[in-house]
């Protein structure tokens, strides 16, 4: 461990609030402990903000935010190209970090530093491409266009499954478009934020600034102190439901702007004319992978009642083949979940949905051998959709439900209430087709023969219902992070009104 973090530069850990390139501010804040949820020791200490650090950030991101704003777009580009770059450097070690503080195994760790570069590469692209509209006036001799400018200093809230790759897809973009930024991790990945602001600070070096990526590390009173803080225009959240409500609820209150990534129940349609073995393959990396602690993750199948049980053996089988134990080991492919407190939620949910008929038909056991927050994955065929299959559990648990018809599989599908990711498995083009359109999946991700798990950046990212609504990474999304302007240029020697309208005069 000691190697691995002296190769991200992290030999001396303290100050966890930092604005730029040598300027790491001293903090009396708590210390927040990272812990290593393979074994349950500690990692290394982090000192939080205090509000007075926390308001030295703030102001140096306000600073600096006058000057990157008038950056040509361009030239802001370059700075996340560089960015790409160093991170290609670290991609491994980098990975490796994600891996040892959050839990995932390796290959995803890696995989997680591989979605920062290709958000780096998009927005490299995109800085050449904030385009605005030419409108056709109404008025003669007049040119109607709008334009995009910077918001200002964006807060990012971040989750402790995807410690870095979220903050990513907010920075990389929200940078190109001309913000400065506040990032607070989540307290229980403290690590791997100090990471990333020390490749930040190399970048900034090189090219003579600071203060566009700022950490303010703490626990939820810096999260709130952002949500509040009417110096902050927009606040991005990754993060449970009920923290959710409250951050849109506070930053409403300012009339600020949010972007929600909140929770997912995600559920896989499988039709009668299904290919079973591809969506085995889709089932098991949705629900397994990282445990059962992405957003996106696979946590209920509605397979057609004709192909169920073939579909359940399969699924089983597969299941008995997944290697449990540590993440940083070679061939494993299922770590631990993030704390013990995760492992009691996800045993309280089977017990539940044993005492709402459901059968455990595979796993759903604590491993204490392998460690304190060690889970066997679980499969529970139920009777149909209880009260505890519409709850979101982070952790591995798969409920399965069977259907008749592709109508009562949709209205089981959307009769919950998050709508992040979804999918149908099915070789019938009118089945895909009815799936995705107005009346199928209410999701803001829906896939035909891919399962709900990993999105490529170049997609908008997001949900609806309950998920919040935002939209992260690819298309678009970029908007979110800049002002719109309508101008009207008249370039005639008359001052003609819209609609028509004659005022005064003879």
């Amino acid at each position: 461990m000691k190697a691995l973090l002296e190769k991200l530069n992290l030999k001396d850990i303290n100050a966890g609030v930092c604005t730029g390139p040598e300027d790491w501010i001293e903090t009396s804040g708590s210390r927040l402990t990272s812990y290593n949820p393979t074994t349950g020791e500690p990692i290394a200490q982090v000192r939080g903000a205090t509000p007075n650090a926390y308001n030295q950030v703030v102001a140096k991101a306000q600073g600096a935010f006058q000057g990157w704003r008038m950056l040509p777009a361009p030239a802001r580009g370059a700075v996340i190209r560089d960015l790409g770059n160093v991170l290609r450097e670290v991609k491994e070690p980098l990975g490796d970090l994600v891996s040892l503080e959050m839990g995932k195994i390796r290959v995803e760790g890696w995989g997680e530093v591989q979605e920062m570069i290709d958000i780096c590469d998009f927005a490299v692209g995109l800085s050449r491409q904030l385009y605005g509209l030419t409108i056709a006036s109404e008025r003669p001799q007049h040119r109607m266009f709008e334009q995009w400018h910077p918001l200002g200093v964006i807060g990012i809230i971040t989750a402790f499954n995807f410690p870095v790759a979220v903050w990513s897809w907010n920075a990389a973009l929200a940078a190109v478009c001309g913000d400065t930024m506040i990032w607070k991790p989540s307290e229980l990945t403290p690590l791997t934020a100090v990471a990333v602001q020390h490749l930040c600070n190399q970048v900034m070096a090189d090219h003579g600034l600071t203060g566009i990526f700022n950490l303010a590390i703490g626990g939820g009173d810096v999260g709130q102190m952002m949500t509040q803080d009417e110096r902050l225009p927009l606040i991005s959240f990754t993060g449970s439901i009920p923290t959710g409500r409250k951050v849109a609820q506070a930053v409403a209150g300012r009339l600020g702007r949010t972007i929600l990534e909140l929770g997912g129940n995600n559920a896989i349609i499988v039709t009668e004319n299904a290919d079973l073995d591809l969506a085995t393959r889709a089932i098991l990396f949705g629900a397994v992978g990282t445990a059962g602690q992405r957003c996106t993750s696979t946590r209920r199948i509605i397979a057609h009642r004709s192909i169920v049980e073939s579909l359940l053996n399969r699924l089983v089988k597969a299941y008995r083949q997944v290697p449990l134990g540590n993440p940083l080991a070679k061939g494993t492919l299922l770590g631990p979940l993030i704390t013990e407190t995760a492992v009691k939620k996800m045993m309280a949910a089977l017990d539940q949905a044993k005492q709402e008929g459901g059968r455990v038909l595979i796993g759903g056991k604590p491993r204490p051998d392998l460690g304190p927050n060690f889970v066997e994955p679980a499969i529970v065929q139920m009777p149909g959709q209880t009260s505890i299959v519409k709850e979101e559990t982070f952790a591995p648990i798969l409920y399965v439900m069977s259907y008749s018809s592709l109508d009562e599989a949709v209205a089981l599908h959307n009769g919950v209430t998050q709508g992040l990711s979804s999918a149908v498995f099915t070789d019938s083009l009118r089945q895909a087709e009815q799936f995705l359109s107005a009346g199928g999946s209410d999701c803001g991700i829906a896939n035909v023969n891919i399962g709900t798990s990993g999105a490529e950046i170049g997609g908008a990212f997001g949900g609806e219902k309950e998920t919040g609504g935002g939209r992260e990474s690819g298309s678009d999304a970029w908007k979110a992070y800049m002002r719109r302007q309508t101008n009207t240029v008249n370039w005639s020697t008359e001052l003609p009104l819209a609609q028509g309208i004659e005022f005064g005069g003879g």
